[in-house]
């Protein structure tokens, strides 16, 4: 798993910092998501400025076995497909890291 972001909470109960690899490199807002009107609908969106470019949810299944993740999940026209990771928060609670993986055949 490669570390692709640092977030650090944000005072709307969200998050923000910064997502890095080879070719993009912004600052994003996961800002939560207060009209969740079905148990599908994600837990938190992810903006770029004005723009939406993903959304995570709360992993429902795990407990507190693997300590607090979002799945998350980026998209955007310059991205050959979406680009799926978690966000794991600090034991803490005041830093998070974003984390992809290439999936295996």
């Amino acid at each position: 798993m490669a570390i692709i972001g640092m977030l650090t909470p944000a005072k709307d109960g969200g998050w923000i910092g910064r997502i890095r690899t080879l070719t993009i490199n912004t600052r994003v807002r996961f800002v939560p998501n207060d009209n969740r009107n079905n148990d599908q609908a994600p837990d938190y969106r992810i903006y770029v400025g004005a723009s939406e470019i993903g959304a995570a949810w709360r992993d429902r299944r795990s407990g507190d076995r693997a300590g607090k993740y979002l799945h998350v999940r980026l998209d955007d026209p310059s991205l050959s497909q979406p680009l799926n990771g978690a966000m794991i928060t600090a034991a803490d609670g005041i830093s998070a890291r974003l984390v992809w993986g290439r999936r295996r055949p």
